[in-house]
């Protein structure tokens, strides 16, 4: 959304989505919303139903030609060496 739209707190505290919100975000009747609130903003971000698949590929640009193999072997033996010490 490039421009806000207002929305009205009920006698129940309750707020509608607006549907141009509701559209862009895939938001269905009966999903579940994370309510947060920084630096003064209330946000609204939809629950994933499956954590691992929403986290999956997070961050792949980060390793991208890095062998993980040989990074654990190295973190490990970091480790190992500041135990000796």
């Amino acid at each position: 959304m490039s421009q806000a739209v207002s929305v009205k707190v009920s006698s129940r505290y309750q707020v509608s989505v607006p549907r141009i919100a509701r559209e862009r975000l895939n938001i269905q009747s009966g999903d579940r919303l994370l309510v947060d609130v920084q630096d003064g903003a209330l946000i609204l971000i939809p629950q994933p139903q499956d954590y691992v698949a929403h986290m999956a590929g997070l961050y792949k640009d980060v390793w991208a030609g890095v062998d993980t193999t040989t990074y654990l072997a190295e973190e490990r033996e970091a480790w190992n060496d500041s135990e000796s010490d």
